[in-house]
């Protein structure tokens, strides 16, 4: 429903200053119009706001699945436990650290070891 179109729409103060009480009835159909107004903007805020969860579940549930899916392609690299050491060793890392930058860069050692001085 557009606005001027609602439960008052149609009902003009002149219409009414003619019936007994005219003018009290013209402020309850402007007062009722008003409330119908506001319950649709109402309506209308909770659809954009249903919308825009739906929405965000959807995202959160793409970056999960790409997050599990770089997972299983990191874990899929093959390394060299001695490559770890020498990373974990030169930087001051922990294994899983020195790991994930390893597989990061395909096991290639050179290349992770750069990784941390670029």
């Amino acid at each position: 429903r557009r606005a001027g179109e609602g439960v008052g729409a149609g009902i003009s103060k002149e219409s009414m200053e003619g019936e007994a009480g005219g003018q009290d009835a013209y402020q309850a159909a402007q007062a009722l119009e008003s409330v119908t107004d506001l319950v649709e903007e109402r309506q209308l805020d909770e659809n954009k706001v249903n919308k825009a969860m739906v929405a965000l579940a959807e995202a959160d549930k793409a970056n999960r699945e790409a997050q599990r899916k770089r997972e299983k392609e990191l874990a899929a690299v093959q390394i060299n436990s001695e490559d770890v050491e020498v990373i974990s060793n030169e930087f001051a890392l922990d294994k899983k650290a020195a790991e994930l930058r390893l597989r990061e860069m395909k096991g290639d050692l050179e290349a992770a070891l750069k990784s941390f001085l670029d």
